[in-house]
């Protein structure tokens, strides 16, 4: 996979309203789904009652959490980008999330993003806001699209 290396946030500001390098894909297991479930205490069935879910989900099979979707950004951003003189970034929050499609279990997914803004955050810091679609292998419709805001320190 490639990935975009800056090396510093000034670097990073250079590349707003560009594509970032694609993500691999991620496979979405029932053991992650069962993960989430329990980091979150959301037990409902059509995610973890693998039986119940291929007898009476519309999808016949269970799916993630839409929020799980949501969580893996994290990740696949740092999988596509790495700003060497950031000592640690967090997440800020969200501006818009939707879940047009849902992740069926053994699904593999990937993220397509770009920066959208770099505006400095205090002294050493940036916020930053991304253009996230955490797209389905095979699937016409993503899993999610989002607006996601992270803080990156210097």
């Amino acid at each position: 996979m490639e990935k975009l290396v800056c090396k510093n946030l000034a670097e990073l500001k250079q590349h707003t309203n560009k594509e970032l390098p694609l993500g691999d894909w991620i496979t979405v297991t029932q053991e992650m789904i069962n993960a989430f479930a329990e980091a979150t205490l959301d037990f409902q069935w059509i995610h973890v009652d693998v039986e119940k879910a291929k007898q009476f989900s519309p999808f016949k099979a269970p799916v993630a959490h839409g929020f799980m979707s949501v969580s893996l950004i994290s990740k696949m951003l740092s999988d596509v980008l790495q700003v060497e003189s950031a000592q640690m970034g967090v997440n800020y929050g969200l501006n818009k999330v939707r879940f047009p499609n849902p992740v069926l279990v053994d699904s593999k997914v990937r993220l397509k993003s770009k920066v959208l803004q770099v505006e400095d955050y205090g002294e050493t810091a940036a916020k930053i806001l991304w253009d996230c679609t955490v797209e389905i292998k095979g699937a016409e419709k993503p899993a999610c699209v989002a607006e996601f805001v992270s803080l990156m320190f210097e």
